[in-house]
């Protein structure tokens, strides 16, 4: 990723709060926090602690999950539990609408609102905490391209 588009100011912003809440800011623990917000991919535990162990290579598994449960404490990462095992959103933590390659695995950004919705249903049903997930499955143009599906063959 270019320096140009990695998202400085969401990176500054959490590292702000980690310190403003008492965390140590360590250099893997910074690593980890660039893999999570340079990533466009939805990276997995396992993503993220290949791409930090090539500039730290005594960083642990554990250091990577620890940081990410600090990050969802805050409120900081989105964690998305699929059927192969958690992906990460750490530039857009906040529930959103995703559209999921069911060949490749590609995560895409949806941009669909659901707050009203969400508040709608929380306000009909008498509920509070009212949190949604919707997630689209399909077969991205790379993974169609590769195998003709949808080409009549």
């Amino acid at each position: 990723m270019s320096l140009d588009t990695f998202p400085h100011a969401r990176l500054d912003q959490v590292t702000a709060l980690l310190k403003t809440t008492g965390y140590r800011l360590t250099p893997q623990r910074l690593a980890i926090l660039r893999a999570l917000i340079g990533s466009h991919q939805h990276p997995s535990v396992e993503q993220i602690y290949r791409q930090v162990r090539q500039d730290f290579p005594t960083t642990s598994l554990a250091t990577v999950y620890n940081t990410l449960e600090c990050l969802k404490s805050l409120g900081e990462v989105l964690e998305l539990p699929l059927g192969g095992g958690s992906r990460y959103d750490g530039r857009k933590p906040e529930p959103h609408a995703h559209l999921i390659c069911t060949a490749c695995g590609r995560i895409e950004d949806l941009d669909i609102d659901l707050g009203g919705i969400t508040q709608a249903v929380a306000q009909e049903r008498g509920y509070t905490e009212v949190r949604q997930r919707l997630e689209f499955y399909g077969i991205c143009p790379a993974c169609q391209e590769g195998s003709q599906i949808g080409k009549g063959n």
